[in-house]
């Protein structure tokens, strides 16, 4: 796995680019001038989180015949604002699903995701603890 990174401007604009052509850009979001263009890397990560464990989720439940009319997340990162480098030490993920599953299928499809599957979140549970629920169909489960 490779990506490569250019920067875009005289200031902190960046784009990251993966091997097949799809692109990020990146950008400091704690500058204190200009516009903000770009998603910060550590939002990136909790993008990755989000990503890495919905792609999971539909795999786990794709495979019991269950696609999800719908599904969402939110993921809030706390972070060490004071120290340095500035960890996350807590992540919360809110599990919005939609459609006909089953709401122990659902529990133990997002429990599998952070458990054993999602290599985002597992790397990340090194200095941060990793909370999530599941709401389904407007429900916490």
């Amino acid at each position: 796995m490779k990506v490569f990174l250019e920067r875009v401007n005289s200031d902190y604009l960046f784009e990251v680019e993966n091997k097949n052509g799809q692109k990020v850009l990146l950008d400091n979001s704690s500058k204190t001038s200009g516009k903000v263009e770009g998603v910060s890397p550590m939002e990136l990560l909790l993008m990755g989180v989000a990503g890495c464990s919905a792609i999971d989720i539909i795999a786990i439940l794709g495979k019991q015949k269950i696609n999800p009319l719908s599904l969402k997340m939110e993921v809030n990162g706390l972070r060490k604002l004071k120290e340095v480098p500035a960890l996350f030490y807590q992540i919360d993920i809110i599990i919005y699903l939609e459609g006909d599953i089953d709401k122990e299928k659902a529990l133990r499809a997002a429990k599998l995701s952070y458990d054993k599957y999602c290599s985002v979140s597992k790397m990340l549970e090194k200095t941060a603890k990793i909370n999530h629920e599941v709401i389904l169909n407007g429900k916490k489960i």
